[in-house]
C-alpha cells in the first residue's frame, strides 16, 4: 500500500511539473528519474525522440553517461533493430527477461553493455509515436513483475503528455509568431502610401516566410475586361522584371483563358505544384530552360473579389514551401495586402485557432489530473497554510459539502471536530518536519476507520484517506474467532486431564468432610470444593466455547424454548427487585439445539440483569425481520462504553469482579454453531443484543 502511495505521490508530481514551463529534457529527466526510482534494479533508462531520417536519439537519461558515452550520442536505427522496429509497428510494450535467449535486442547494444534483460516501450499519444523507452540492465537481469511494467508504463504515458504538451506549446508559439507578423504587415501595409509600396511590403513578407525572393504578381485591369496588366517583380528577386515577364508569356500565364489561373480565380484559392515536370498544365521546355523545378500561385482576394495573381518560383531542387501552415500564412500576408478587413477577419481566425489549441491543452492536462481522479479514495492537497488546494470526488466533506465549496477553506475550519485528534498532529508532523505519515485513525464524522497517508509536496502537503472500517470489522471479528479457536484447542486438550484429578481431589475432600474429628474444618474443605466446582465449571465453559459440532440440531420453536425458560429468569429477576417482559410473535421453526439455546438466553438475560438497577424492566422479543428470526434481549441499564463495546465477546474480558470473560464468548460460539449472528445496539437508556438467525 505504501508502495502503491509512493507511485501516486511520483504521479502527482509529475503532473505539476508538466503543467509549469520547464523545458522538455529536464521534464522528461524527472520521468526517467521516477522509473528509476520505481524499479530499483534497473541501471539505466533512456527516453529516445525521433529524429527526420527516421533514426531515434537519445534526450533524456539515467545515467546520463554511459560507458563513456553520453545519453545524445545514442542513436538507435529501427531499420537494424528488431526490438525497436517492433514496439514501433506494435505501440506495444515488450519484455525480454533473458536477451541470451531472444534476437532482437540490437547484438552491438547487448554485448557493449552486458544486458541480460531489457524492456521497450512506446511514447505514444491518441495513436501518435513521440519517441522510444528502453530500461536495461549492466550483468543482472530485472526480472521485472508485471505490476512493475504497468508502474513503468504509467510514467512513459506521463512522458507523453509531457511532449504532447511541449508540441502544443511549441504550435502556439509558432501561432503567436505568425500572429505577430501578420500585425507587423498590417502596421507597415497601413503606412503604405501606394500599391507598388504595398506590393514590396507584401513580397518582403512572403520573402521570409517562403524563403523565396522570386516573386512575382500580375494584377486583373478591371477597364480592360479583368485581363492581366503588366506584371512587378520583388526587388530582392534573382530575375530582372523584363526576364519576368518574358517568362510569365511563355508559360502561358498572362492568358485569361489559362487553366490555372481560371482555376485560381475560380476557386480562390493557391495552387502549390512542387514538380512543374509532373503538371502537363505547363510548358516543360520552358520550364527547364529557365530553370523552373516548382510554382507557387496565390490569388489576390478582397471582399470576395480576385484582384490578382502572386506567382513563387522555385529555381532549387527541393521547393521549401512544404506545409499547410506555409501555404496559408503567404496567403494571408496577400489578403492583407488585398485588404485590411480581410486582414482583420483572418486574425480572428487565428484567435479562434489559438483558442482551440488552449482547449486541446486544457484537454490534456484533464487527462493528466484524472490519473489522480481515479483514484476511488479520498484525496486532497492542503497548501501550507492549512487551506484546500485540491480535492478529488471521492473525499467526505461534512455537511453535504462539495470540492468546489472548501476549496481556499482551512481544513480545521471544514473538520472542527479533528483538531487535537491523530489526524491533527500527525498532519503538522508531516507538514513541519516534510516527511510522509501513514497512520489510521478513527473518524470524528462518523462510525468508520480511515487509513491515511499524507505525504509533502512543494506547495504543502497531500493526504490520501482509505475507508478501512470493512477490514476492522473483519479484523475484530477474525480475533475473536481465533481466540474461540485457541479456546476450543485449549478445552480439548486439558478438560479431559483437568478433570479428572479434580474429581478424584473432590470425592476425597467429600470422605473428609464425613469424619468427626475433621469437624473443624469442615468450613475449610466445603470452601475447597465450591472452587473445584467452580474451576469445574469454567472448563466446561471452555469446552462450549471450543465445541464447533453442528449436529443435534432439531427443528424446534424458539418461542417454546423461552416459554420454558421463563419462570427461571422470572424468578432471577424477583429476586433482584427487577421486572421482566416477554414479547413473542409468530416465528416460523428453527434447526436449533435446545440446551445450547437455553445457555445462550441464560448469559444474555443474567448480563442484562446486571448491567440494570432496581426496578427496571429487562425486554425478551421474537420476531420475523425479512429473512432472518430475530431474538432481541433489551435492558435498561446506562449502555456500553465504546472501549468496552470493542472488545465485548473476547476470552477473559469482563468488566465484573467475578466474571471469567467467557460468557459473551459462549453466545457468540452457540450463535457460530447456529448460523447465527449477533449484532449490539447500545445507547444511554439501555443496550440490546440482538441474535438473528437465518431460516
Amino acid at each position: 500500500m505504501f508502495r502503491e502511495q509512493i507511485r501516486y505521490s511520483r504521479l502527482a508530481d509529475i503532473t505539476k511539473i508538466i503543467n509549469t514551463k520547464l523545458e522538455l529534457r529536464e521534464l522528461l529527466q524527472h520521468v526517467t528519474r521516477a522509473i528509476s526510482e520505481e524499479i530499483v534494479q534497473c541501471d539505466a533508462v533512456g527516453i529516445l525522440l525521433p529524429n527526420e531520417d527516421g533514426t531515434f536519439r537519445g534526450f533524456a537519461g539515467k545515467p546520463e553517461i554511459m560507458s563513456g558515452m553520453t545519453i545524445e550520442t545514442q542513436v538507435i536505427d529501427p531499420k537494424e533493430d528488431m526490438l525497436a522496429r517492433e514496439v514501433i509497428a506494435t505501440k506495444k510494450t515488450i519484455y525480454i527477461p533473458d536477451t541470451s535467449k531472444d534476437n532482437r535486442p540490437y547484438p552491438q547494444s547487448v554485448e557493449a553493455f552486458k544486458i541480460k534483460s531489457i524492456l521497450g516501450l512506446p511514447i505514444s499519444f491518441e495513436q501518435e509515436l513521440f519517441g522510444l523507452v528502453f530500461l536495461f540492465d549492466h550483468g543482472t537481469p530485472m526480472n521485472l513483475t508485471e505490476p512493475e511494467i504497468q508502474s513503468v508504463e504509467a510514467y512513459v504515458n506521463m512522458a507523453a503528455v509531457a511532449i504532447q504538451n511541449a508540441n502544443n506549446l511549441k504550435n502556439k508559439e509558432n501561432l503567436i509568431a505568425e500572429k505577430q507578423l501578420l500585425l507587423d504587415v498590417t502596421r507597415e501595409l497601413s503606412l503604405c502610401s501606394s500599391l507598388e509600396e504595398s506590393l514590396d511590403k507584401c513580397f518582403l513578407y512572403l520573402g521570409k516566410v517562403l524563403d523565396n525572393n522570386n516573386i512575382g504578381v500580375r494584377l486583373l485591369d478591371p477597364l480592360n475586361d479583368n485581363r492581366f496588366k503588366s506584371a512587378k517583380v520583388s526587388k530582392e528577386s534573382d530575375w530582372a522584371e523584363e526576364d519576368w515577364m518574358e517568362t510569365h508569356k511563355k508559360i502561358k500565364i498572362d492568358q485569361s483563358n489559362d487553366v490555372l489561373i481560371q482555376e485560381v480565380s475560380k476557386t480562390k484559392k493557391a495552387i502549390l505544384i512542387t514538380d512543374v515536370f509532373a503538371d502537363e498544365r505547363l510548358n516543360h521546355d520552358v520550364c527547364r530552360n529557365f530553370g523552373i523545378k516548382g510554382l507557387f500561385m496565390i490569388p489576390i482576394v478582397s471582399m470576395g473579389e480576385v484582384l490578382g495573381v502572386i506567382s513563387v518560383v522555385n529555381l532549387k531542387e527541393k521547393f521549401l514551401i512544404n506545409s499547410e501552415s506555409q501555404i496559408q500564412l503567404a496567403q494571408s500576408i496577400v489578403d492583407a495586402t488585398a485588404s485590411t478587413l480581410s486582414t482583420l477577419l483572418y486574425m480572428n481566425q487565428l484567435e479562434k485557432m489559438v483558442a482551440e489549441r488552449t482547449r486541446e491543452l486544457a484537454s490534456a492536462n484533464d487527462k493528466a489530473t484524472s490519473v489522480i481522479e481515479s483514484i476511488t479514495d479520498g484525496f486532497f492537497a492542503l497548501n501550507k497554510e492549512w487551506e484546500f488546494d485540491y480535492v478529488n470526488q471521492h473525499q467526505y466533506l461534512p455537511q453535504k459539502k462539495t470540492a468546489k465549496d472548501v476549496l481556499g477553506k482551512n481544513i480545521w475550519d471544514i473538520f472542527p471536530k479533528a483538531v487535537d485528534t491523530a489526524m491533527y498532529k500527525e498532519f503538522h508532523r508531516s507538514m513541519i518536519e516534510r516527511i510522509p505519515v501513514h497512520f489510521e485513525t478513527y473518524s470524528a464524522y462518523g462510525d468508520y476507520w480511515h487509513e491515511v497517508v499524507a505525504y509533502p509536496y512543494d506547495e504543502g502537503i497531500c493526504c490520501l484517506f482509505k475507508n478501512i472500517s470493512e477490514k476492522k470489522k473483519y479484523e475484530k471479528e477474525l480475533n475473536r474467532l481465533s481466540s474461540l479457536d485457541l479456546i476450543g484447542q485449549m478445552a480439548a486438550g486439558i478438560s479431559h486431564e483437568i478433570r479428572n484429578p479434580l474429581t478424584t481431589v473432590r470425592g476425597f475432600l467429600q470422605l473428609l468432610n464425613e469424619k468427626d474429628e475433621l469437624a473443624k474444618y469442615r468450613h475449610y474443605i466445603n470452601l475447597m470444593v465450591e472452587e473445584l466446582d467452580r474451576a469445574n465449571s469454567i472448563i466446561t465453559e471452555f469446552l462450549s466455547m471450543g465445541n464447533t459440532r453442528t449436529s443435534d440440531l432439531q427443528m424446534l420453536d424458539l418461542n417454546s424454548i423461552i416459554r420454558d425458560i421463563t419462570p427461571l429468569i422470572t424468578i432471577d429477576a424477583t429476586n433482584q427487585n427487577k421486572l421482566i417482559q416477554v414479547d413473542t410473535k409468530t416465528i416460523p421453526k428453527l434447526l436449533l439445539n435446545r440446551n445450547e439455546i437455553r445457555q445462550l438466553l441464560i448469559n444474555l438475560y443474567r448480563n442484562g440483569l446486571e448491567a440494570m438497577n432496581q426496578e427496571k424492566v429487562l425486554t425478551i422479543r421474537t420476531y420475523k425481520d425479512d429473512d432472518c428470526v430475530v431474538l432481541a434481549v433489551r435492558d435498561q441499564g446506562k449502555g456500553i462504553k465504546p472501549e468496552v463495546l470493542e472488545k465485548l465477546g473476547t476470552p477473559f474480558f469482563t468488566t465484573k469482579d467475578n466474571g471469567t470473560g467467557l460468557g459473551l464468548g459462549v453466545c457468540y460460539a452457540i450463535a457460530a454453531r447456529h448460523n447465527a449472528k449477533i449484532e449490539i445496539q447500545t445507547g444511554p437508556k439501555g443496550t440490546t443484543f440482538f441474535v438473528k438467525f437465518n431460516f
